[in-house]
């Protein structure tokens, strides 16, 4: 990928992760299955809800590393009927990944799957003011 002309200021000093943020979320951001919903749930509050249609709780995996939520459905063997079995098939059966890039702070409070959608709550809790103050010593 090239460079951003914006992260090489000298004015942007330590914002080097910033540029793989913006990196992962772009290419989080050119998925397109299965479809999600953002929803503001106030006080800093988020739920993602994505539609996962025929996925059972064990197929499916919520994880967060380095502030990354990673959602990924896996179908297991078998769980398909054979393709001539069917007249029409319009419901993807097939497993996914998608990705989400959280902000400093976001915690995963629960994921429930309830009627095929899957509802991830995030939590920001309130983050500690901290005051440092900076001694100034004498150049002499």
């Amino acid at each position: 990928m090239n460079r951003s002309v914006l992260f090489d200021s000298p004015f942007l000093l330590g914002f080097e992760h910033t540029r793989g943020l913006i990196e992962r979320a772009a290419k989080a951001a050119a998925e397109s299955y299965p479809p999600y919903n953002v929803e503001d749930l106030g006080d800093g509050g988020l739920r993602i809800t994505l539609a996962v249609a025929g996925f059972a709780p064990d197929q499916l995996e919520v994880t967060v590393e380095d502030r990354q939520l990673t959602i990924a459905g896996r179908r297991g063997e078998g769980a398909a009927q054979p393709e001539d079995t069917f007249l029409h098939r319009g419901i993807a059966a097939r497993g996914f990944i998608r990705s989400f890039v959280l902000a400093d702070g976001m915690v995963v409070g629960e994921a429930s799957l309830e009627h095929g959608l899957l509802h991830i709550d995030l939590v920001r809790p309130p983050p500690e003011r901290r005051v440092l103050k900076v001694p100034i010593r004498s150049a002499g």
